[in-house]
């Protein structure tokens, strides 16, 4: 056992443990626990949306993969990367000004539909619990490799460590849990870059020329189609990359943490500059695993290549360097998952709870308790599932995630936001053929149907990795055909007037006449 990993390790936890003990003295109400009581700053926040956002599947999963796979394997990077163009440009100002904690409250102030708040409800805890499984996969993994604990055991630490987190420090504690940590992984990734570039002599040029040579692949290692040669399988995955992070739950909740529009762009831009230094940097990862740690040893480790980092850093810098890269990595994933877990119970909580069952009428200390027992509830379902998937790559995991963000939420997003006829009934349709056509080419594809290690041991009925490229049409059409098959309910112009201005302005409507109003 890697004693410097244990401290490393140690003190990680007793560093977040801290933060949320501070934080849970700050977090008596819902505004509290679901959004930090809007104090954030833009950058704080940005900060915070990047440590949220670079997850395991970035660190781990990405990083292996351009080291076994080359060029396709910084395609994750490429499409994680250009997503927030469409979240800046088209989606993050408009929901912070219509939405309160949740993605059901921006949409619930043009369709004030029980049904379609469920559904995006259920949307919800799906997605947070899929994308949980790729972050429990990656701890699992590390964990077991450096401190010689059981894959099970390991997965139920993290499970324990981030109902803790959510239980009691909310958003506040998950904030700067996720600021420390997106300081913690540039530095670390910066670090490892910096020793990769130096044993090439700090020359990109021979860098790139002996990974040429330096695996199986030749020259073809720097070429696209080692993992994917098919074109279909690589748009599918550039849609649903691309498309998904604007539908992302723990990613859509960070935007009601900052007090106005201006500080959700700023948030945005500054996330989008530390994501993009930090993808730049898997290359040099996956490059120098490729060169020092060798493709045989990265194959014949296990765990989908999800060592890649930890082992490299065992063979640039011995000991030491590995235990500080290891816990980095392990401060990722506990961060990420503290923010899914948050969006999952706050998604009942807010919605399901207090809107649904209990009609609006929940109190908020009442709210508070639902979300914390429900972040119980979500940790063990997270945590049973992830000890089944263990041979999982996790950037894998994650692509099919993005795909059924993609398809479900998507279409209605952007149909609320810019398409006047829309109507509820479109909504509904729309969220329902996405989800469904999503789940449904998973379970029917070469993830869960293979002849080797699928959870289904027989040929897949859809051949596509990643179903974006079926699955997000189909969304799209079912808003389309849902919307032309129904009518629009009365005052629905008005009430589309509305979602504009508020949209636009963050003013509701009726606040805007009671000033007009005052002014004359």
């Amino acid at each position: 056992m890697n004693l410097s990993s244990v401290i490393f390790f140690l003190a990680v936890i007793i560093g977040t443990l801290a933060i949320t003990y501070s934080a849970a003295k700050r977090t008596g109400n819902t505004r509290e626990f679901y959004a930090a009581g809007n104090r954030l700053t833009g950058l704080q926040n940005g900060i915070a949306i990047a440590g949220d956002y670079m997850s395991a599947a970035s660190f781990l999963g990405i990083a292996g993969t351009i080291a076994i796979y080359g060029f396709d394997g910084f395609i994750y990077a490429i499409g994680f990367l250009v997503s927030y163009l469409i979240m800046l440009l088209l989606i993050a100002e408009p929901l912070h000004n219509l939405g309160r904690y949740t993605l059901a409250d921006a949409i619930a102030v043009r369709f004030e539909s029980r049904l379609l708040r469920g559904m995006i409800a259920c949307s919800t805890l799906m997605i947070c619990i899929m994308y949980m499984l790729a972050q429990l996969v990656g701890a699992g993994a590390l964990i077991h490799h450096l401190l010689h604990i059981e894959y099970e055991w390991a997965v139920m630490v993290v499970g324990v460590l981030m109902t803790i987190y959510v239980g009691f420090g909310g958003m506040v504690a998950t904030s700067w849990v996720q600021i420390i940590k997106a300081i913690m992984l540039l530095t670390g990734t910066f670090l490892l870059s910096l020793i990769v570039l130096s044993r090439f002599d700090w020359n990109l040029v021979t860098m790139f020329d002996y990974v040429k040579t330096a695996t199986p692949l030749q020259e073809k290692f720097l070429q696209p189609g080692n993992q994917m040669n098919d074109p279909k399988e690589v748009i599918s995955l550039h849609l649903a990359l691309i498309m998904g992070t604007s539908c992302l739950p723990h990613i859509v909740s960070r935007l009601f943490t900052v007090k106005d529009a201006i500080s959700t762009r700023h948030s945005i831009y500054t996330a989008t500059w530390i994501i993009g230094a930090f993808y730049l940097m898997t290359i040099f990862l996956g490059f120098g695993a490729s060169a020092f740690v060798g493709y045989v040893v990265l194959r014949d480790v296990g765990f989908g290549g999800n060592l890649t980092v930890t082992l490299l850093a065992d063979v640039l810098g011995g000991e030491f360097l590995t235990a500080y890269i290891s816990a980095v990595a392990f401060a990722t994933i506990l961060a990420v998952v503290t923010g899914l877990v948050l969006s999952a119970s706050s998604a009942f909580a807010h919605d399901v709870y207090s809107h649904l069952i209990r009609k609006g009428m929940a109190s908020e200390r009442e709210q508070v308790l639902v979300a914390k027992c429900s972040s119980v509830v979500v940790g063990l379902v997270s945590t049973t599932l992830a000890i089944g998937a263990e041979k999982m790559n996790v950037a894998i995991l994650v692509g099919l995630t993005f795909a059924v963000a993609a398809s479900a939420n998507l279409p209605m997003i952007l149909s609320t936001l810019y398409w006047r006829r829309f109507t509820v009934q479109g909504a509904i349709v729309g969220m329902a053929s996405g989800l469904f056509a999503s789940i449904l080419l998973v379970g029917l594809g070469p993830m869960v149907m293979n002849t080797e290690h699928g959870l289904i041991l027989r040929e897949p009925f859809f051949l596509l990795t990643n179903p974006g490229l079926i699955s997000i049409p189909l969304g799209f059409l079912g808003a389309i055909v849902g919307t032309y098959c129904s009518r629009p309910e009365p005052g629905a112009d008005a009430r589309y007037d509305q979602v504009l201005f508020q949209a636009h302005t963050g003013i509701r409507m009726t606040k805007a006449r009671e000033q007009r109003k005052k002014g004359a």
